[in-house]
């Protein structure tokens, strides 16, 4: 097809699409498309497409070869290994050289066609504009993940609760900029948007179906996201812990005090067995846990430390003309 429309000397603005890309090899085509033509319709801007395909088991990148191939303006990479989906976006934000960046998913339900909706908002003067779903057409177990997300998002990392979050937003270049500076093995977009700026918007677009495969997030990768989001950007998980640390051990000073004044006012009731295994199994339990979240917080400072890769690049297609 040869299309090299998209980046013309005579736009104003750049707008780069930043796509990951995991077992979408029937569908990414489709999205690319969908951008073409909704392109056409914004002539202010030119655009370009970078796909980033997260070691996806099918054929993904040879999907995304031939498209690099057909137009002038597209980057494809390819990741090494799975790292996940934000590590997957700070691949791309690394290769987008847009005034805008809008990321979007690589299965179709987040409609490219509405990316004019996200482009006027921030000309209003916003830095990042999220989109916002009426009718949500997600599964029940990624309803549920992004409803735990949210509250996640708002109690650890301070997010308004009249903000919404989705994977469908678009942000300036300084924004990007910001974000890229984060070499952390550890990215989490959302935290990383929070602490850059508070001009954040929401636009109402429509959210399709999903019409071919399944989601790739599992319980794992999505407990995974959340650990990254609050170990990652917020303290707030070692101060809860050390409330509660405190109430336990005022609750236990307490109860062995009225232990005591129960046994000298009645020296016939007997000290309950079954209470004591029940209390210590129970603050045991507790040591425990916070243990086990300071041990992940420290695990992380450590591999930190050893600047382990946010992502490793097995191959890189640019087909793209300089701008």
């Amino acid at each position: 097809m040869g299309n090299d429309a998209g980046i013309g000397e005579n736009m104003s603005k750049l707008v780069s699409f930043v796509i990951p890309c995991y077992r979408s090899e029937q569908t990414i085509g489709r999205v690319v498309e969908e951008i073409d033509t909704t392109m056409k319709g914004l002539p202010e801007y030119g655009y370009e497409i970078v796909l980033v395909n997260d070691a996806s088991p099918d054929d993904t990148f040879e999907a995304i070869r031939v498209l690099c191939a057909e137009r002038k303006n597209i980057c494809g990479v390819n990741l090494a290994k799975n790292f996940g989906q934000h590590a997957a976006l700070m691949a791309g934000f690394r290769h987008a050289r847009g005034d805008v960046v809008i990321c979007l998913d690589d299965d179709g339900q987040t409609p490219a066609s509405e990316a004019g909706k996200l482009l006027a908002k921030l000309e209003e003067g916003y830095d990042v504009v999220y989109a916002r779903y009426v009718h949500k057409q997600h599964s029940l177990f990624r309803n549920f993940g992004s409803r735990i997300n949210e509250l996640m998002t708002r109690v650890m990392l301070g997010k308004p609760k009249e903000l919404y979050i989705s994977s469908y937003f678009a942000m300036r270049k300084f924004v990007v900029q910001e974000l890229v500076n984060y070499g952390n093995p550890y990215p989490y977009v959302i935290g990383l948007v929070l602490r850059t700026t508070k001009k954040i918007a929401n636009v109402e677009v429509t959210h399709r179906e999903r019409e071919i495969g399944t989601s790739g997030y599992t319980m794992g990768k999505l407990l995974g996201l959340w650990f990254n989001g609050f170990t990652a950007f917020s303290i707030k998980p070692l101060r809860i812990a050390t409330v509660i640390g405190v109430v336990s051990a005022c609750g236990g000073f307490a109860y062995g005090i009225y232990t005591i004044v129960k046994k000298f006012l009645n020296p016939a009731v007997p000290v309950g067995f079954s209470a004591l295994m029940a209390s210590f199994v129970f603050f045991c339990g507790l040591i425990l846990l916070m243990l086990g979240l300071i041990g992940e917080y420290i695990g992380r400072m450590y591999i930190s430390m050893n600047n382990s890769p946010q992502y490793v690049v097995r191959e890189c297609v640019d087909e793209r003309d300089e701008h």
